[in-house]
Formats: C-alpha cells, sequence, structure tokens
C-alpha cells in the first residue's frame, strides 16, 4: 500500500480563526468564549498565509477554518473567496447556532466553498445539548445541515466518541444518514481543554467500537473517518473492510504533525489542535517552513522513534497512534497510545 509523503506539506491544515462561540460544549479543545480575542489574525495576516500554503504543493494543502465558530468572523467568506481563487480548498467547520442562515451558506457556497461540517452527538435533543451545553442546539443542527445540503454543498457530521456518547452511537448513525451527510467523522476524545471533564473509552472499549464501525461502514450512505483514533486504519486493513478504493488508504499515515498542522487565532501553530504543543507563529515565520522544520514536526514524522508500543509496532507507518492522547495522558508526544488494545508481537 502507498503512503502519501507529508515531508513537503501538511495535507490539511486546521485553522482556528477565532475562539469565540455561542456553544459552551462539555469537550471543547478550545475553551471557546463568546466574545473574539483582541490577539486574532487580521484579514491581511490571513491572507499572506493562505498566499504561502498556496504554494507549499503539489498538492497544496486542504485548509479547513474551525473555531471556536468561524462565522464570528465577519471576513469568513472573504476568506474562502480567497484561498478558493489561490486554488485551495477550503472548508468550514461552523458551529451549529441560528448564525447559519440561508444566507450566510449562500454566500459561502458562492465564495468557492468545498464542503462544511457540523457535530452531532447524540440522536437526540437531551443526548446532543446535554454535550454541547445549549438547549435547542439539536434543532439547530438538523436545520444548518439541511441549509447545507440543499445548497449542494458537501456536509461532514463529527461526533464525539466517548463513554457518554458510544451507547448512543448506532441511532446517531441513523439520523447522519437522514441528514444527507457524504462523512461521518468519528472523534475519540482527548483529554483536553474542557474535554477532561468525560470519560474516554477504554482501549478494549475503543477496539470493539472500531471493529463495529468498519463491519458497518460498508452499509451506511456516507464514508466513515476517525479523529485521533489512527489505529482504525490497522482495523481496516486486518478485516480488509472499506479498502476496494483508495480514497481510505490516501489518508493512511496522516497524524498529528505529519500531513496536519494546526494554526492557533492568534497564530500559534501546532501538530495539531488537540496537541497544544506550540512550535512557532505564522507572524514570526512562513508557515510552510515551521511545519517543514520545527524538532516536533521532524519528531513526529518518525515513527520508529516512538516510545512504547507505537515505536514497535508493525502498523506504525499507517497509523502511528495518537500523538496527542499520548501527549495529554504521559506529557510525552513520542509516547504509545493508551486507547489503542493492540498487542505487536515483535519489532518490525
Amino acid at each position: 500500500m502507498r503512503l502519501d509523503s507529508f515531508e513537503h506539506a501538511p495535507s490539511r491544515v486546521y485553522w482556528e480563526l477565532t475562539r469565540a462561540c455561542d456553544l459552551a460544549c462539555r469537550h471543547c479543545r478550545a475553551e471557546a468564549a463568546p466574545d473574539r480575542a483582541s490577539d486574532e489574525l487580521t484579514t491581511e495576516e490571513c491572507e499572506r498565509v493562505l498566499r504561502q500554503l498556496a504554494t507549499a504543493g503539489p498538492p497544496s494543502p486542504h485548509v479547513v477554518f474551525t473555531g471556536g465558530d468561524p462565522l464570528k468572523r465577519p471576513d469568513l467568506v472573504a476568506l474562502v473567496k480567497y484561498g478558493a481563487e489561490l486554488g485551495l480548498g477550503i472548508s468550514v467547520a461552523a458551529s451549529a447556532t441560528p448564525a447559519v442562515t440561508r444566507d450566510a451558506v449562500a454566500a459561502l457556497k458562492g465564495a468557492g466553498i468545498s464542503a462544511m461540517s457540523l457535530s452531532l452527538d447524540g440522536s437526540s435533543p437531551a443526548r446532543h445539548d446535554g454535550i454541547r451545553g445549549v438547549l435547542g442546539c439539536f434543532g439547530w443542527t438538523l436545520i444548518a445541515a439541511q441549509r447545507i445540503v440543499s445548497a449542494g454543498i458537501p456536509l461532514q457530521i463529527n461526533t464525539l466518541v466517548s463513554a457518554e456518547t458510544e451507547p448512543d452511537l448506532e441511532d446517531t448513525a441513523k439520523v447522519v444518514a437522514r441528514l444527507g451527510a457524504s462523512r461521518w467523522s468519528l472523534f475519540f476524545l482527548v483529554p483536553v481543554g474542557r474535554g477532561r471533564t468525560l470519560r474516554p473509552l477504554s482501549a478494549r472499549e475503543c477496539e470493539t467500537t472500531l471493529r463495529w464501525v468498519a463491519g458497518r461502514s460498508g452499509a451506511w450512505p456516507f464514508t466513515v473517518t476517525t479523529t485521533e483514533a489512527p489505529h482504525y486504519r490497522r482495523v481496516l486493513i486486518e478485516t480488509r473492510a472499506g479498502l476496494s478504493g483508495s480514497a481510505t488508504a490516501r489518508g493512511f499515515g496522516i497524524r498529528d504533525g505529519n500531513g496536519i498542522m494546526f494554526i492557533a487565532a492568534n497564530g500559534d501553530v501546532s501538530p495539531s489542535g488537540f496537541l497544544p504543543l506550540v512550535v512557532g507563529n505564522v507572524r514570526e515565520g512562513k508557515a510552510t517552513d515551521i511545519y517543514r522544520c520545527a524538532p516536533a514536526f521532524l519528531a513526529l514524522r518518525t515513527p520508529q522513534m516512538f516510545h512504547g508500543r507505537c515505536g514497535i509496532c508493525g502498523f506504525r507507518m499507517v497509523c502511528g497512534g495518537s500523538r496527542a492522547r499520548a501527549y495529554a495522558t504521559t506529557g510525552d508526544f513520542m509516547a504509545e497510545d493508551p486507547l489503542c488494545a493492540y498487542e505487536p508481537a515483535t519489532v518490525s
């Protein structure tokens, strides 16, 4: 199986345009607040970084504007248009609030957006709103999803996987299908930000869940991916599930710092949003140079140097474990991923 090289440029840039958000999600990495901060990158600074990213390829990175809620930035549509005109794929991870109006969606569509994503953490208002921290959020999510799909914008639904949400995943998948989503991304909890108050699955529970997903994925009318659970790739290889095409395989090897870069609202650069290790700032250096040269990024692209089981695992090139979870639980971003139950037999 061919693995893409991510030495020269990231495949995906997750860009926190703002930490402002009207929700109060229990697992929020950013610990978002209602108002924008004074140190956010300006429109001109954002455009400069987009120009840098547009020359990083080929292929050029795909940029995901996230937050907080990127709709809190009045220049969001202009930035999407600017990036798209540079030839970048641009997606927006919106918060499901009344701000996702028909006009806002139409403006993003006209600006050249590639996709949008919304979060859905339960199959009912009680389950979803209990995670999101705002009554009515479930209904807003359904309305926003309908507007996005009706506009012809591919929709990704993101769902938290934790002890609180796992029992409801099957029913949540049914809602995802009814919404017309093209992709379902399962985010396996990393204990950062407000997420420290939730309980992650055990390694054995995670393995059971991943094998359930692999077994069911072919029957669902959407593609399934995982976030911070790269060992799903091992499960797919072991079961040969979902490998009939090349789309899944193209994502193999991507992980925090290897194919992924995160830009915070103030310009700080980290290997991912869930691995809050600041290695530079786009106000002081080129985003592409930071990705290519920062020692932490170089280490994260050397899986044979990982510690514990991840360093000797035969699947380390396609997986490599969640570096963010390793860091959150041990303080060592090179440590083994505690959510993986796999025991490698020998050094490979």
